[in-house]
């Protein structure tokens, strides 16, 4: 079914049937990018028609970022696919970072995608490499598996030599394990609650950006929100899961009034200054690994 953003300019053509495998699998990724930053409602977030808590960035700031993240998850898969060590998928995020930042003139819009989607995207090229069909369950455990030690071994206070990121500070100060603890387990989130209701939405409605939506507040609902503990501490991470679960337990977007529902949230978290960044980020890789299952 066409998404609710295909009218949008500047919207990624899905991998051409032609195209080599890590090209394939990049152009996944960018799409599955494109995708979570067209859609709308996201309470607090970036979309084509809100800032949402963000000041630093909009729409045009995510696409200037995508398109400098173009070569980055076809090189990565590639890399990956080749049986490449952590520390060379390391040097490839790192210079993906600089170039993102320069395109966004310093905003970081995608930082987590460039960790989570490039750890999958060299997943899936590496069981490319060894003649396996990547599949969501199958690119998460090659993560797990291959990198996870890798991965937490970044939570240390003695593997960072300059200063830390919201992220790793949030992890430190209340001791969750935010991107780093979902990649290296896998990404349980993402398999366990994104994708369930990302294709029981679609499965009840035939609309994609309807289970895309329903899958951000599941994953706002559960997940330990590294940028909603940033902005709000404790008890922003608390309001936040609350308001996302009465979404759902309300009928999610089953409701007929689920838009109005979603834009009151939305005018909440922006009075309180949240932003559920995480969760966007795992949205990210959900469409992903849907599309890839796909």
């Amino acid at each position: 079914m066409p998404e609710r953003s295909a009218a949008l300019p500047g919207r990624p053509h899905p991998a051409a049937p032609g195209a080599r495998p890590a090209e394939r699998i990049g152009r996944l990724a960018i799409r599955s990018l494109y995708r979570e930053a067209a859609l709308a409602p996201k309470p607090g977030l970036v979309s084509p028609d809100s800032r949402g808590s963000h000041r630093d960035m909009d729409f045009t700031t995510f696409l200037r970022s995508l398109q400098a993240l173009r070569s980055y998850f076809p090189a990565i898969a590639d890399c990956g696919r080749h049986g490449a060590d952590f520390p060379a998928l390391r040097r490839l995020g790192i210079a993906a970072e600089a170039a993102m930042l320069a395109a966004t003139g310093g905003a970081n819009t995608h930082r987590g995608a460039i960790f989570n989607l490039g750890l999958l995207c060299a997943a899936a090229g590496r069981l490319l490499g060894e003649g396996e069909r990547p599949r969501a369950a199958t690119a998460g455990a090659v993560v797990k598996d291959a990198w996870g030690r890798e991965i937490l071994a970044g939570l240390s206070p003695v593997s960072e030599g300059g200063p830390l990121s919201h992220g790793l500070s949030v992890a430190r100060r209340y001791g969750c394990g935010g991107a780093r603890q979902e990649a290296a387990a896998g990404f349980p989130a993402a398999l366990d609650v994104g994708l369930p209701a990302y294709r029981g939405a679609l499965a009840a409605t035939g609309d994609d950006a309807l289970a895309a939506v329903q899958a951000l507040f599941a994953l706002i609902a559960e997940v330990d929100d590294s940028n909603l503990l940033w902005r709000g501490g404790r008890a922003g991470l608390a309001h936040g899961r609350r308001a996302a679960a009465g979404f759902l337990a309300a009928g999610g977007v089953l409701a007929a009034d689920w838009r109005a529902h979603a834009a009151a949230i939305g005018d909440d978290f922006v009075a309180r200054n949240l932003s559920p960044g995480g969760s966007a980020d795992l949205l990210g890789v959900t469409l992903f690994l849907a599309e890839l299952d796909a």
